[in-house]
């Protein structure tokens, strides 16, 4: 099955109470904007799913830019939004997805597995004349039950064994220019991590906001098909990486974990070694 719905499937389950949506609009460049947006129209239903406020912890010394929220306080969340073991989850944004695909991983780390992202994007779905509303839903009673799967996430510690050993496939999500160490917009260090190999986590559309087809990401991951060992995803700070995770997980790749302080939690460890290309 697939991870992705329609616009067209989400317009036709949006008064259907075993679906909950999850809008995951957000700007780097402005972190009100997301909200700002949502109040003023969303899906007819969804709840707002803040990156930095509801899937992110605030920052400290160590664990990136957007460091994961304890399992309590997402449980809590989920719950709060209604969502129990056999509710379907649906993210969206209107980033190609960026910001949707945490919240995909997340509720995969939490051991939900009725949990997609629409595809194309709300503007997209707007600009259909699709069921819209700018009343926000209540905070509900759930009860959401996580069943965490700790080996989808490998921590610093664990990386730096992986990287001595040679055992497993480090992919970096960031564009080249940034992986190449040529220039770095937000971290103080450029560059990548040691042995990390290149897969740009825009290859994974077809064009903005459109993801490639099950067999077009096939053919982008073929050369990891087949590998037993586990495939480690990072990018800035753990949220685009998911992108790439959910296209492996599209391609039937499975065994891929994500380094959620990635990048930037990499470079505040300065003993930590750095490669350019």
């Amino acid at each position: 099955m697939s991870n992705f719905v329609s616009p067209e499937w989400v317009n036709e389950h949006v008064n259907d109470i075993q679906v909950i949506f999850f809008d995951c609009r957000f700007s780097l460049a402005d972190p009100q904007a997301g909200f700002k947006l949502y109040k003023k129209d969303h899906i007819k239903g969804a709840y707002f799913a803040d990156l930095n406020n509801d899937l992110s912890r605030p920052l400290s010394t160590h664990g990136g830019r957007h460091p994961l929220p304890s399992v309590n306080i997402l449980s809590q969340f989920f719950s709060n939004c209604g969502v129990d073991g056999e509710k379907i989850v649906v993210a969206y944004d209107d980033e190609a997805g960026a910001y949707a695909s945490r919240l995909w991983w997340i509720l995969k780390y939490l051991g939900h597995s009725k949990v997609f992202v629409m595809n194309c994007g709300y503007t997209h779905y707007k600009e259909k004349g699709y069921s819209i509303s700018s009343k926000m839903p209540a905070e509900k009673s759930g009860n959401f039950t996580p069943n965490v799967q700790n080996t989808m996430k490998i921590d610093k510690d664990e990386l730096l064994r992986k990287i001595k050993s040679g055992e497993d496939t480090i992919i970096d999500a960031r564009e080249e220019g940034r992986y190449k160490g040529i220039f770095e917009p937000i971290d103080h260090k450029a560059g990548h991590i040691p042995t990390a190999v290149n897969i740009p986590w825009k290859s994974n559309y077809r064009s903005p906001g459109i993801w490639r087809s099950r067999e077009e990401l096939r053919t982008i991951y073929k050369s990891y098909a087949d590998k037993k060992e586990k495939q480690i995803v990072y990018c800035g700070s753990g949220v685009t990486a998911c992108i790439n995770i959910l296209a492996m997980d599209e391609a039937g790749i499975g065994n891929v974990s994500l380094y959620p302080g990635s990048w930037s939690d990499w470079i505040s460890y300065e003993e930590n070694e750095v490669e350019t290309d």
